[in-house]
């Protein structure tokens, strides 16, 4: 059994993208609490080692526009066979292991994602809200 994430990336335009993560494993006990906490934000793929998304809008925009941000959204999470990961899945590793690196992180560096260097990078609050959470 793996654990599937399903995550997007949404211009500022509503434009979507979508992607999923095959992590070893599956989310049980206190892990489905910590998942179910940490799964549930924006993220920057850049930080986690994801792969971002903005290139599938890029070959409608030609490129980044002044739409584009640096900000991911987890969409859902779920238990599947090996047989029924997606086909075009990023694998991982494994579940423990992502959960822990979103639960340390306690600054998303808008730096990592290109938009940032190309001037396209806004902060979270003109966009939306994120919070991270307290791990203390």
């Amino acid at each position: 059994m793996h654990t599937v994430v399903e995550y997007c990336y949404r211009d500022a335009g509503n434009f979507k993208s979508f992607g999923f993560v095959a992590l070893e494993g599956v989310i049980a006990g206190a892990d489905m609490d910590r998942a179910s906490r940490y799964l549930s934000d924006l993220f920057i793929a850049e930080q986690i080692g994801v792969p971002p998304l903005y290139d599938d809008l890029y070959r409608w925009s030609g490129g980044p526009t002044a739409s584009d941000h640096c900000w991911h959204e987890f969409v859902e999470f779920r238990m599947v066979p090996d047989d029924e990961i997606p086909e075009r899945s990023h694998r991982w590793g494994h579940v423990s292991d992502c959960i822990d690196l979103i639960a340390h992180i306690t600054v998303w560096d808008e730096a990592l994602a290109p938009h940032a260097t190309i001037g396209f990078a806004h902060s979270p609050q003109a966009m939306f809200t994120v919070q991270v959470p307290n791990t203390s």
